[in-house]
């Protein structure tokens, strides 16, 4: 359903992030991987129309859609949460949900998919006084009301407590189910790897390997440094750890 074909992406300081990227994506949970400045965020950025390749293309469901703005994309069924959720003073959780449903009907649903309360939770603005996982989630079960045929994660589990990543893993597990389209998620969390069809591993700004969940987190273990505490050593740029 997602094509990218030769995409390249060369920052304005002459930096080429995105190298000749050439991947077919039909899988219903996708994860990307990588060390920190692969281009695992610019590769999500590109398939969602915040940035545009500066050469190849983005094909989805067989058109082309390189040059469609973010809001064409939307209506075509793409949807994007970003690493630190957006913030609406004013807006209840029930307006968000509202926004990316159209009407207001099993809203309650959508809420109880991601563990928290609709009584709790419908009411509540949404502002400084929800804690990151509480955003995380609220961003999860809006993009779950969009439903649509795609929904893009950058790093979800980034920012949360551990209790809060444990329910991050179950939402997951069955948020192909509730939004019945497919997921591309990125990540460094093994859990997270682990209930992903495939991994698409990025190196240097290119496709180093795109395989079976299993193949890749093989390979990873022979290849990458794990610590005594279940961490996943992206290179030596940075750690993230299970728990």
């Amino acid at each position: 359903m997602l094509e990218l074909q030769h995409i390249g992406f060369r920052a304005d300081d002459g930096k080429e992030i995105l190298k000749d990227i050439n991947v077919r994506i039909d899988d219903k949970f996708v994860a990307v991987t990588g060390p920190n400045g692969s281009g695992k965020s610019t590769l999500l950025k590109v398939i969602m129309g915040i940035i545009k390749p500066t050469s190849g293309k983005v094909i989805f469901d067989g058109e082309d859609i390189t040059d469609l703005p973010i809001n064409e994309r939307a209506d075509r069924g793409m949807s994007f949460a970003f690493q630190q959720p957006v913030r609406f003073k004013g807006l209840r959780v029930r307006d968000v949900i509202s926004i990316a449903k159209g009407d207001e009907v099993n809203m309650g649903k959508y809420l109880r998919a991601v563990g928290l309360c609709p009584k709790d939770y419908l009411d509540r603005e949404i502002n400084d006084t929800l804690s990151g996982g509480e955003m995380k989630r609220i961003e999860i079960a809006t993009a779950a009301a969009r439903g649509g045929k795609l929904s893009l994660f950058d790093e979800p589990e980034a920012g949360i407590d551990l209790w809060s990543f444990q329910n991050l893993i179950e939402v997951f597990e069955k948020l192909g189910d509730v939004t019945q389209g497919n997921i591309i998620i990125i990540s460094h969390q093994e859990r997270i790897l682990e209930i992903s069809d495939k991994i698409i591993y990025l190196k240097d700004g290119r496709v180093d390997r795109y395989d079976d969940s299993g193949v890749i987190m093989d390979e990873l273990g022979m290849n990458e440094r794990r610590n005594r505490r279940g961490c996943v050593v992206a290179g030596a740029e940075g750690v993230t750890c299970n728990g």
